[in-house]
């Protein structure tokens, strides 16, 4: 099922979400309903609290562009990004890597809004599935800025705090209009 998808304003977006301490049907139903808006959405990432639920739980899938990363690798073996799409994860831990670039980025809960976001370029991921293992995936490219985007979701950070201080100062009319 489609969710409604919460936008800039409700204050759930900014709420540091709870850790799913058990995987019940009702959070397997909720991973399913998410992939289905993400798709809908035409998104590349949407977390739990984007749908109005305060838990660590997102979801990604770049598989519609194989060349967004230079390497995927899980369990420290290179593996085919498709194959592991839509990712689907719980209570993640991230360890940041590599330099820092900007680059264009966008959130379903800020409709119309892009801006340059700083981040570092490559992730060490551990991501627990819904099944009870854990995927320990290093990447780069789209999929590393994804996953830190969702992840800063599920602690109340969005990208526009990311922002520099000169495109805050441009937006700003904007983001208050889209935030009342």
């Amino acid at each position: 099922m489609v969710l409604e998808i919460t936008q800039l304003g409700n204050p759930v977006l900014r709420k540091k979400c709870k850790a799913v301490a058990e995987v019940t049907d009702e959070v397997r139903k909720l991973a399913e309903d998410m992939v289905e808006t993400m798709n809908a959405a035409d998104g590349v990432g949407i977390a739990a609290p984007q749908v109005g639920v305060e838990v660590r739980m997102a979801v990604v899938d770049v598989s519609h562009d194989p060349e967004c990363v230079s390497f995927f690798r899980l369990n420290g073996e290179d593996a085919a990004l498709k194959d592991y799409m839509p990712l689907v994860f719980i209570n993640p831990e991230l360890e940041l890597l590599g330099d820092k670039e900007n680059d264009m980025e966008g959130c379903l809960s800020i409709h119309e809004i892009r801006a340059n976001v700083k981040r570092p370029t490559a992730v060490k991921a551990s991501l627990p599935q819904l099944d009870g293992s854990v995927l320990e995936i290093e990447t780069d490219g789209l999929l590393a800025r994804a996953l830190q985007h969702e992840v800063d979701h599920l602690n109340g950070v969005l990208f526009i705090d990311r922002m520099s201080a000169a495109s805050k100062a441009r937006l700003k009319k904007r983001l208050k209009l889209l935030a009342e």
